[in-house]
């Protein structure tokens, strides 16, 4: 039978953005009605972040034990137990995907109705062919899904959607992509023992602008595993056995190659193609996304909000909490709209070494205007000790005011070092009220004093970066 419900604010989409624009929304007192299509739990607990990292806890276990004979410490046996590894991914993803669902089922009934959504005018949407909805205001926030290139046989194909369904370890993969998904599961599995090769258009690995750091970072990997970067996928041809993934290289040459699975890892779309936005009256960028205001969340001057990986800009878990926050108060306090302060970008890759980015990257610094503290991790002090001694770091400051504007690195816990300038970016420190601060020794942190302290002469005397190890020298 079907019905229609009037509402003050409709939010599409029930994961990490469109649960928060809920609970915002709501605390305004407005009567708001969350709508899913598919099943609850966000792309992070489902699918993204908590059963990656998963996986890559249960590889670094693996590749510590074979290290340690570098220690003088001898395993007797290291052996991997693929199937028990994969139960333990989907038992815990499951748990924390019940944590989501906990907090949906806190929802009173009324408030949420499962179906897909369609626009049917600016402020009108069919659910399924069971409700029409009614509402003063609309949330987007319907999420991403894997974007899978044409080219690549559907049969013994997995996406970051599915791979953490497997019941056991792959004999084989073959990883499409060499961004942040491809590299992280891609490594892990290595460490693990499957049979792995990473497939790149580009020269370039993960969200790394900086040359030096997508340097340091590609040779890195490309000494652990079997990268094929420059490389065209021309076709993919699969049986119950396996696939057969034929490839051109950087000199022309074609190869064929076989695996027991491939892996697309080339990004995520945004889920827009149901929605129906020709009946919005909205204005669209080139790759059909609502343009919007990322102060506000507004869609020109539309009552409608968008907020999550929807919207194509950041992808990340912490942006999506920030944008549903933003969209849900400003749906209901709407047309009287705030904008509000954004955070500093901020962004990490768990391999390893991990990788992070902060702030102005190295693409986006205005030519002339910048100086560039660098620190080797080769011969830095802790990283040493604990034979992570690879990568490098370097941060960005205005060369006339040294205020610090980003950084990009590669390096031993760079989610930690990541955390430290990002907090110094947001709050508009300088290189010199950062030298000011406490490092302890011996640290992975005495690494960004090294950065900070080159990037500082620099802005002096146009010193070149330092090479000698002064993290080894206490107080130095």
């Amino acid at each position: 039978m079907k019905k229609t419900i009037s509402v003050d604010i409709a939010i599409v989409g029930a994961g990490t953005a469109g649960l928060v624009a809920y609970r915002d929304a709501k605390s305004n007192g407005k009567r708001v009605l969350l709508i899913e299509g598919g099943p609850y739990g966000t792309t992070c607990a489902r699918v993204g972040c908590m059963p990656s990292k998963l996986l890559i806890a249960a590889a670094e276990a693996r590749h510590q034990a074979m290290l340690a004979p570098q220690f003088g410490v001898i395993p007797v046996s290291v052996s991997v137990d693929g199937k028990a590894v994969m139960a333990r991914i989907r038992a815990e993803r499951d748990r924390f995907v019940g944590f989501v669902l906990d907090e949906v089922n806190r929802i009173p009934s009324e408030d949420r109705i499962h179906g897909f959504a369609r626009f049917i005018s600016p402020q009108s949407l069919q659910v399924d062919e069971h409700t029409r909805i009614d509402a003063e205001r609309i949330v987007i926030a319907t999420g991403s899904s894997p974007q899978i290139p044409d080219r690549l046989s559907p049969h013994r194909l997995l996406t970051s959607d599915d791979i953490f369904d497997l019941e056991d370890l792959p004999e084989s993969i073959a990883i499409v992509g060499a961004g942040i998904i491809g590299m992280e599961i891609g490594q892990a599995l290595h460490r693990l023992g499957v049979r792995v090769s990473v497939f790149g258009r580009s020269d370039r690995v993960l969200q790394l602008s900086d040359p030096a750091v997508q340097t340091a970072a590609r040779d890195y990997f490309a000494g652990e595993m079997d990268m094929r970067l420059h490389t065209e996928i021309l076709d993919t041809i699969s049986d119950d056995s396996g696939v057969t993934v034929r490839s051109r290289g950087k000199d022309g040459m074609e190869r064929s190659d076989r695996y027991a699975y491939v892996l697309a890892a080339t990004g995520r779309r945004p889920n827009l193609a149901r929605l129906g936005l020709e009946h919005a009256g909205l204005e669209l960028d080139e790759a059909g996304v609502p343009k919007y205001d990322p102060h506000t969340m507004q869609c020109g001057n539309a009552p409608i909000f968008i907020a999550g990986d929807v919207n194509a800009t950041l992808p990340i878990l912490h942006e999506a909490t920030d944008e549903g926050r933003i969209a849900g108060d400003n749906a209901a306090r709407f047309p009287n709209v705030q904008a509000r302060a954004r955070y500093v970008p901020f962004a990490v890759a768990f391999t390893d070494p991990q990788t992070a980015s902060v702030g102005q990257s190295y693409r986006t610094l205005e030519p002339g205007r910048y100086v560039i503290g660098e620190a080797s991790f080769e011969n830095q002090g802790r990283s040493r000790v604990m034979l992570q001694n690879h990568g490098l770091l370097r941060l960005y400051a205005d060369s006339q005011s040294g205020k610090l504007l980003g950084a990009e690195m590669f390096g031993p816990r760079a989610e930690h070092l990541g955390h430290l300038l990002a907090w110094a970016c947001q709050k508009g420190m300088t290189l010199a009220e950062l030298m000011s601060m406490p490092f302890y020794h011996p640290t992975i942190e005495e690494g960004l004093r090294t950065a900070v302290r080159d990037a500082k002469k620099k802005l002096k005397t146009g010193l070149t970066p330092m090479e000698a190890c002064t993290d080894c020298i206490p107080g130095a």
